[in-house]
């Protein structure tokens, strides 16, 4: 149960059958991402050592932007690792089973970006975030501004139920998995085509049905792919109960063994994949609808390339990430701490 099975799926799907591409500057993106992360105390010690240094998430927003200008790609791969070191301090602390922790700690992060500053006594993810917003909202419209807040909104109220599932050992119904998973996977991520392509969506199409389902057969594509390489891992943790992973709930809903369940979730993943064409053709069909431009319709089209091709990148990246391979140790790493520092950018 490793990215082999996941990869499989380019020799059964043709929207998956080519390899992602990667950005030309890769190795720059990755040296900036990596030496901010570090600068503003969410990567301490060894990147070796740890889940959110073995991740390589550059690679990851090299393969989704291959062709964007190189600062914007760093810019989404700060979001990522962002993200990330958020969601180990969720998994991999006390915290992450209290819903009202969760839910305050959430409160703090979203009162920076709504009062633009941080508290005197911030820690490093809420000084992060803080510093991510402010570089990447010049250029968005404030319908753009709403949207995003309003989706890291559900994103910790998903946060909030998972501690509570954490808690109580509670796996979610499978009617009920896509949603939770969609909404706890970030869910503001996909709106950050538009800062890194310097582009801008006309918000009617974004309301329609059609998007709403390319948006979400996409994220479903990602986040199944990712259940299925991070189960071996999530159960090897052993403590806490394995609650957030369609394996799971697989094993338990269907009375599926784990190797019989992760080839369960692939074969979902094919059949969802023809539904995500089918909703970006539909979106052709609302650029007619909404009587939208030829400007609307370029930056409308260079996002939903983008979309279409993010599941393929994810797998290739599944493939050559470290983040769900055991530890070389364990360090403790305080996400409180006060980072320092300035990072190069790419000018």
């Amino acid at each position: 149960m490793d990215a082999a099975l996941v990869l499989s799926l380019a020799d059964r799907v043709a929207s998956l059958a080519d390899r992602s591409g990667m950005h030309p500057a890769a190795q720059l993106i990755g040296a900036q991402a990596e030496g901010w992360a570090r600068s503003r105390g969410l990567l301490l010690g060894d990147p070796d050592a740890t889940p959110l240094g073995r991740a390589r998430f550059e690679r990851l927003a090299c393969r989704i932007f291959p062709h964007a200008q190189p600062d914007r790609v760093v810019l989404f791969a700060r979001w990522l690792m962002w993200l990330f070191a958020l969601d180990d301090h969720f998994d991999d602390t006390p915290l992450g089973a209290s819903a009202t922790s969760v839910d305050g700690l959430y409160a703090d992060l979203l009162g920076a970006l709504r009062r633009g500053h941080t508290k005197p006594e911030a820690g490093a993810l809420e000084l992060a975030l803080e510093e991510l917003w402010r570089d990447t909202v010049p250029g968005t419209s404030p319908q753009w501004r709403h949207h995003f807040l309003r989706l890291m909104e559900e994103h910790r109220a998903a946060c909030a139920e998972e501690a509570v599932n954490r808690r109580t050992g509670r796996i979610a119904p499978l009617a009920d998995y896509p949603v939770l998973r969609r909404r706890s996977a970030g869910p503001f991520l996909y709106e950050l085509a538009e800062p890194v392509l310097q582009v801008a969506l006309d918000p009617r199409l974004k309301r329609s049905p059609a998007w709403k389902a390319l948006v979400d057969g996409t994220a479903d594509m990602i986040t199944w792919a990712n259940d299925v390489v991070s189960y071996p891992k999530e159960s090897r943790q052993g403590t806490v109960p394995v609650t957030g992973n369609l394996v799971a709930v697989a094993c338990r809903e269907l009375g599926m063994a784990p190797a019989q369940a992760a080839s369960w979730v692939v074969d979902r993943i094919a059949r969802r994949a023809p539904q995500v064409r089918e909703a970006a053709r539909a979106v052709g069909a609302e650029l007619d609808r909404l009587e939208i431009g030829p400007q609307g319709r370029k930056d409308t089209a260079a996002v939903v390339r983008v979309l279409l091709q993010a599941p393929r990148a994810h797998m290739d990246w599944l493939a050559e990430t470290g983040r769900y391979t055991p530890p070389v140790r364990s360090p403790v790493v305080l996400l409180h701490r006060t980072a320092a520092g300035v990072a190069r950018t790419i000018g």
